[in-house]
């Protein structure tokens, strides 16, 4: 085993890591489905919104030019050639002294170049025929919604790369696109390591610990767009881990293993990446918690050596595996947005190296405070639970105190930014 350990900086070796990322793979999906996924294509209008003049009320359309000279004195009296709902076209064009009654959405008739709200007309019957009454003048397209004046044909509302929200989606179906092309999701496959792990259902041991961080890190993966493959949990046994890790790596897209890259007599990673003959990016991050993150690679699948501890896990995975999943899975933007607010507790924890404080965000009275939640330990997982940004405090101080700006790493925002 190799115990020499030289600490890189933590933006150093996101870098590192971004050097191998690639874009994944393509695939159509049914509309219904593609909720959250990426978009694999520009997204095109395929014709004009709204594709025909269409009117914003219901009301009359008129041909302007006859009624220039109408007033409350001189009112104007109109043909009622027919109705058109929302939906239909007007069977015939509109001739001098004609009007017809539309609703709102439907499309203008021909002949018709404005439209008068229904409050301001009166209607009448007189014999068999219908009528209406104008008193004011109206313009050329006065309300008129005109064809394409949302969007023209042709437009690139989308681009290739972009979360499919709510708003996506819709003007997917606007459009037409019934199978939207996105990109496929990675799959990860993640091992938990260490005799000491119990399943979630085993009572406890004396000396064992349920595995909390293999179902930590598949939600982690679910949330930043991958699947997540659970491969199992492996003892600390050197053989029985080199056949499972090298196994895997031909079914998955990239492999994240907790446990087992430390330097101690059990932690068998940093052996196996050697037997593998892996390009080891690096094995010691300067940055708390989390430093034995270790990030190998294989061929051109990424290995992800996350700690054992759960604090220091979910961080490794956040920084290092969250852009290469946003690489796959086609995003542009690939890092958790930053932010800059104040602090709402004093950390008084010295700082030798930068280090992720697991925290959330609370708006008060117009301004942005984070706030540690529970304890500062590698080990401890009930932090987590509240957790939904990384404080990230700078390295070199004697801790930070409440009111300070520090710089917070946003968790669950679909807001990325382009470097780290």
């Amino acid at each position: 085993m190799n115990l020499h350990r030289t600490p890189i900086a933590a933006t150093d070796a996101v870098q590192a890591v971004m050097k191998h990322r690639k874009k994944g793979r393509k695939e159509n999906v049914p509309l219904s489905e593609c909720f959250g996924r990426i978009l694999g294509e520009d997204l095109i209008a395929t014709h004009p919104v709204p594709p025909f003049h269409k009117s914003p009320y219901d009301g009359f359309a008129f041909r302007s030019q006859d009624t220039k000279e109408l007033s409350r004195d001189q009112p104007g009296h109109f043909i009622v050639n027919e109705t058109v709902p929302a939906g239909h076209r007007a069977e015939h064009s509109i001739e001098k002294g004609q009007a017809v009654r539309i609703m709102t959405g439907a499309e203008i008739p021909d002949g018709a170049d404005c439209v008068a709200m229904f409050e301001i007309c009166q209607t009448y019957e007189e014999g068999n025929r219908s009528y209406v009454t104008l008193k004011r003048p109206l313009q050329p397209n006065q309300n008129i919604i005109e064809k394409g004046s949302e969007t023209k044909e042709k437009e690139v509302l989308v681009e290739s790369g972009a979360y499919i929200n709510p708003g996506v989606q819709a003007l997917l179906a606007t459009f037409g696109y019934a199978e939207p092309l996105v990109f496929t999701k990675p799959k990860i496959g993640v091992f938990a390591t260490g005799t000491e792990l119990l399943d979630v259902e085993e009572e406890l041991q004396p000396g064992k610990i349920r595995n909390s961080n293999a179902f930590m890190i598949l939600s982690q993966i679910e949330r930043s767009g991958g699947n997540g493959v659970y491969l199992g949990k492996l003892d600390d046994d050197f053989e029985t881990c080199y056949q499972a890790v090298s196994n895997a790596l031909d079914h998955v897209d990239a492999l994240l293993t907790t446990g087992g890259v430390s330097v101690g007599d059990y932690d068998l990673m940093p052996d196996i990446y050697q037997k593998l003959e892996a390009d080891v990016l690096f094995n010691k991050v300067a940055m708390r918690p989390g430093s034995v993150t270790t990030v190998a690679k294989v061929e051109d699948k990424l290995l992800f050596g996350l700690s054992g501890n759960p604090s220091a896990c979910y961080v490794g995975f956040e920084l290092f595996a969250f852009p290469i999943i946003q690489s796959f899975v086609g995003r542009n933007q690939m890092y958790h947005q930053r932010i800059t607010a104040t602090l709402g507790k004093d950390f008084k924890k010295p700082n030798p190296f930068t280090r992720f404080v697991r925290g959330f965000i609370s708006y008060e009275r117009g301004n942005v405070y984070v706030y540690p939640t529970g304890m500062d330990k590698s080990a401890v997982v009930s932090s987590l639970a509240k957790t939904n940004v990384l404080i990230m405090l700078r390295g070199g101080t004697r801790g930070y105190e409440k009111g300070d700006a520090v710089e917070a790493i946003m968790l669950d925002d679909q807001q990325r930014q382009v470097e780290f």
